[in-house]
């Protein structure tokens, strides 16, 4: 029977002070709720059962192209009670693997190991964390060193106060269990509501064997209630993937200023420096070094290319040996061969550029293509959109183009051609030719400048 995952994610998250659902809250990149859900499909879980409630229209739209079966707990009565009302949608064969959408972390090899102690008939397999102050959080009771219950913290006596051991929340149960057992639960406690820990005093009187596994790391089981809790958690996830670059080969100048909120392949003697952002999956090749505050999203970077700072790629590909930036902004479709140099302060945009081309300053290339040896000149704009339309903008091979030029789309100039300075290229240029458009230069003798009426 395929393992089943139901993931609890009705809480308003009042303490978030947010229009937006607890759930909905982004870490790493992504919404905590997406996260969890990542982790179920590498169990197997196909269709995930996600228990809503506040903003469900919110979360569902935000999945709406995932396989999730959907069910709303319309009444937040506690724990057990989400899960009660998931209990039609759940098979009465295999076992039930409860998470959480607001515990975003947890790595699958925590998890397989929890579902390697529960066989799916008549084991339990409960996560459990020992903290140094494990104030708020559930109990674990146990009797002659076997897990026999959990008491809440608002329910515990002085001496299970003192317990340090305590509930995460995450268990996995047989499922002919959990039917037998949730709608036997009571709410007769000082919270009023069905608590889902009740589970492991009934399997202990039914003679259930309960085995608690711990987490590979602590924080793999902190939830999220507030913001301050959320960028904890961020500078925890952050920590751990900018070490495991290190481990990896990466140099990064200070592990505690990257953020990886996506996936990082790399190369041998790649070099990070501070304030850097990758997002989305990116590629970087060897040698390649980015310079400090560069954001790059979903791109591939060729070796040796050195990504100058404060540089934006987007949805881009770089060649080898390319030098871009600083202050550079390389929109998506943008693909710039080898040994390409874009300068500061020029964006391009679904533009391709040639070997060894170059735009050093102040220029805007959008929905171009350049071949290999040109330089274009600083201040070029290719002019791509006239008001409903964007239009082609071809330049040759070894082209030179003059600075401020604005080269009016659709227009094509041939190999080896040369625009000059400050020219308004509105036709085509023919190979081997200098086009110039610009107005006659006059001068006036005795010019006399205006001067201020400092009577009023």
């Amino acid at each position: 029977m395929a393992l089943q995952v139901v993931i609890l994610a009705a809480g308003k998250g009042t303490r978030m002070r947010s229009a937006l659902p607890k759930v909905m809250q982004p870490l790493a990149g992504k919404p905590l709720l997406a996260h969890v859900l990542e982790a179920s499909r590498t169990l197997g879980a196909e269709r995930p059962i996600v228990v809503y409630g506040h903003g469900g229209d919110v979360v569902q739209n935000a999945f709406a192209n995932d396989a999730i079966d959907w069910v709303l707990q319309a009444e937040q009565k506690g724990t057990g009670h989400a899960v009660l009302v998931a209990l039609p949608v759940l098979a009465q064969e295999g076992s039930t693997l409860i998470l959480y959408g607001d515990v975003p972390l947890l790595s699958v090899s925590t998890l397989q190991r929890l579902l390697a102690v529960c066989d799916g008939k008549n084991d339990l397999g409960l996560l459990t964390v020992t903290l140094d102050n494990p104030t708020g959080y559930g109990r674990i009771v146990r009797e002659a060193g076997k897990v026999s219950r959990i008491v809440e913290q608002k329910d515990a006596s002085a001496e299970e106060l003192l317990i340090k051991e305590v509930n995460t929340g995450i268990l996995c149960v047989p499922n002919a269990l959990l039917h037998k057992w949730l709608p036997e639960l009571r709410n007769a406690n000082s919270q009023g509501e069905y608590y889902l820990t009740d589970l492991i005093g009934m399997a202990t009187a039914d003679g259930v064997t309960v085995t608690a596994v711990h987490p590979n790391t602590p924080w793999e089981v902190e939830g999220v209630n507030d913001k301050l809790q959320l960028a904890a958690l961020e500078r925890v996830w952050q920590r751990a993937q900018a070490d495991a670059l290190l481990r990896a080969g990466v140099t990064i100048i200070d592990p505690a200023r990257v953020d990886i909120r996506g996936e990082l392949v790399h190369g041998q003697d790649v070099l990070i420096e501070p304030n850097v952002q990758i997002n989305g999956r990116v590629v970087l090749g060897d040698g390649v070094q980015v310079g400090i505050g560069s954001v790059l999203s979903n791109c591939e970077i060729a070796a040796e290319t050195i990504i100058k700072p404060y540089s934006i790629i987007d949805s881009a590909c770089i060649g080898e040996r390319a030098q871009i930036g600083p202050f550079a902004r390389i929109r998506p479709g943008s693909d710039l061969g080898a040994d390409v140099h874009i300068g500061n302060f020029v964006e391009t945009k679904a533009t391709r550029m040639g070997a060894g081309s170059k735009a050093n300053h102040l220029t805007y290339l959008g929905d171009a293509v350049i071949g290999s040896g040109s330089n274009i000149g600083a201040g070029t704009i290719t002019c791509n959109y006239d008001g409903a339309n964007k239009h082609l903008t071809t330049i040759g091979d070894n082209v030179f183009i003059g600075s401020n030029n604005s080269l009016v789309a659709p227009v094509e100039i041939s190999s080896n051609a040369t625009t000059g300075a400050g020219s308004t290229i509105t036709k085509s240029v023919a190979e081997a030719t200098l086009a110039v458009s610009r107005a006659k230069q006059i001068t006036l003798d005795g010019w006399q400048r205006p001067t201020k009426n400092t009577t009023k």
